[in-house]
């Protein structure tokens, strides 16, 4: 049999394994013109609210060793426009569309579910469970139980494909990780950043105006692959792993610890054309081992 970069995650298949990560990619349209897009499996969009938001003050990114840290403050333009103006355009890129929700609050996250859940052309639906979202004690990134209550809401408002997108910044995302599975999670994506900070000693200021902001890129794919594999052994549910990845080898190395597909984000500022390069790539590496499919390196790691 030919070599078949498809892979099925629950409910959802991908015609390949890489997906863009939301906040790295817009919408899409910022990358098209550097390749064809179909390279991904699906485009995830950057995290849509109920109402627009403007977003934290500016410095909002700075570069570190190895990475960068952002505190963008979740801005978009709401729901409204997004359905109007950028969904139509996620649609034709020949590859699949992901939405990332977000609220400020429980119901929010419901609302933004039920009524997404009667659009055409969203394949699945990533909620931003990473992001200290808190209202009356409510930590959906970090209390297990309020995790579970939220995507169970979620999973009544809605019948596409539900990700829970999970933070490192837990004392056990296992725990987490189960309950978004209880919840009615189909798939679990870990991890999102690692609060981090950065500082000018000269000046004795932060280097982002909000102080501390989420931690990306290759310094962080230790940490990220250690999180990836217990999540996967925690629960029976896939695993879309994000953090650091940025060629083809650290896409099977996620693989090999028991994620699906993975999702490629800070590289995309310093090659926007990695889509297609670590696809190439993996089909080389994948035939050099003699295998057919990516889901057979999934969940191979000898201990």
């Amino acid at each position: 049999m030919p070599l078949s970069l498809n892979v099925k995650l629950g409910p959802l298949e991908l015609a390949t394994p890489l997906l863009t990560a939301s906040g790295c990619a817009g919408y899409g349209k910022e990358l098209d013109q550097y390749q064809d897009l179909s390279c991904f499996g699906a485009i995830v969009g950057k995290s849509i609210s109920r109402e627009p938001r403007l977003g934290n003050p500016y410095p909002r990114t700075a570069e570190v060793a190895a990475g960068m840290l952002n505190a963008i403050g979740l801005q978009n333009e709401g729901f409204d426009s997004f359905i109007k103006s950028t969904l139509p355009k996620m649609r034709s890129f020949g590859t699949k569309a992901i939405v990332n929700v977000v609220g400020h609050d429980f119901d929010e996250y419901v609302w933004l579910c039920r009524h997404f859940d009667a659009e055409q052309g969203i394949a699945a639906l990533e909620l931003n469970l990473s992001c200290p979202n808190v209202k009356g004690g409510m930590k959906f990134a970090t209390d297990a139980g309020e995790c579970e209550r939220l995507v169970r809401a979620c999973r009544d408002a809605t019948k596409l494909p539900l990700i829970a997108k999970l933070s490192p910044n837990v004392s056990s995302i296992s725990e987490i990780a189960r309950a978004a599975e209880r919840g009615g999670a189909d798939i679990l994506s870990a991890v999102n950043t690692f609060v981090g900070m950065s500082v000018d000693w000269r000046r004795k200021e932060p280097r982002l105006a909000n102080v501390t902001g989420g931690m990306s890129g290759p310094a962080i794919k230790p940490l990220a692959l250690r999180c990836v594999y217990e999540v996967a052994r925690a629960t029976r549910l896939p695993v879309i792993a994000i953090g650091g990845i940025s060629s083809a080898d650290d896409l099977l190395e996620f693989m090999v610890v028991g994620a699906g597909a993975c999702q490629v984000g800070t590289y995309l500022f310093v090659e926007p054309d990695c889509g297609a390069t670590i696809i190439a790539d993996l089909k080389k590496k994948l035939i050099e081992a003699g295998v057919q499919s990516p889901s057979e390196i999934v969940g191979t790691l000898r201990i």
